[in-house]
């Protein structure tokens, strides 16, 4: 029993790594996307260089024949940090270098990419956020959540406990399993191979317990 809990694990493990992360099993080798839930915000411009950031992975991932398990703990630190100007674009850049878990432990060189996972609020048929809606209608991975009613921006959805409503009272979240790109960001490569994401119109924020993915390259949009 306990040989084929481990032979389900390491399939479930491969399975979630090339499908339901998009990360593709044929065609040309392609490095490994790590969706990492951080455990802290991480601001540019407020957040030193040289902070340490932790997170832990939210799927198994299968690398190089060995797979790193889900929750794995994964550390490193922000490299730039630049507050944006009325000259200059926002810079943040974070490079992951280790993980680590019960049994076992891995060096990694890893950065933070401009892709991230939504948040959804799972309510049955009364979906206020989910993945058939537009991108604008979802949080755009730099805290900001729109209003459905209205164009104006804020922090976290209202509470609208006193109101009526048809919605139900606070659907559970989630996190989708199709990735999006962070709105108003780009992606520099350096010629170090390193990864830095700018921002024209706003500084780059990263919230705590939201999913983002790091990889050794910029990802590739999913089909």
């Amino acid at each position: 029993m306990t040989y084929r809990k481990i032979v389900q694990e390491l399939v479930l493990a491969a399975l979630c790594s090339t499908v339901l992360w998009g990360q593709q099993g044929t065609g040309p080798a392609m490095d490994p996307e790590f969706p990492l839930t951080l455990q802290q915000s991480v601001t540019a411009g407020k957040t030193p260089v040289g902070s340490k950031i932790q997170a832990k992975l939210s799927i198994a991932t299968l690398v190089e024949g060995k797979v790193i398990p889900r929750n794995a703990t994964f550390s490193g630190e922000v490299t730039e940090s630049v507050a944006k100007t009325k000259t200059g674009p926002s810079l943040l850049a974070i490079r992951m270098d280790s993980a680590q878990w019960k049994d076992g432990s891995a060096s990694i060189k890893i950065f933070l990419t401009g892709w991230y996972y939504p948040t959804i609020n799972e309510a049955g048929q009364d979906l206020q956020y989910g993945p058939q809606e537009p991108a604008n209608r979802t949080w755009n991975g730099q805290g900001q959540y729109p209003d459905p009613n209205s164009k104006v921006y804020r922090p976290f959805p209202g509470d609208d406990s006193g109101k009526k409503s048809s919605v139900p009272d606070t659907p559970s979240s989630a996190t989708s399993n199709h990735r999006e790109r962070m709105k108003d960001v780009q992606t520099e490569r350096g010629a170090d191979g390193t990864i830095a994401l700018t921002s024209k119109n706003s500084n780059i924020k990263l919230e705590r317990y939201t999913t983002y993915v790091l990889s050794a390259t910029d990802p590739i949009p999913q089909k």
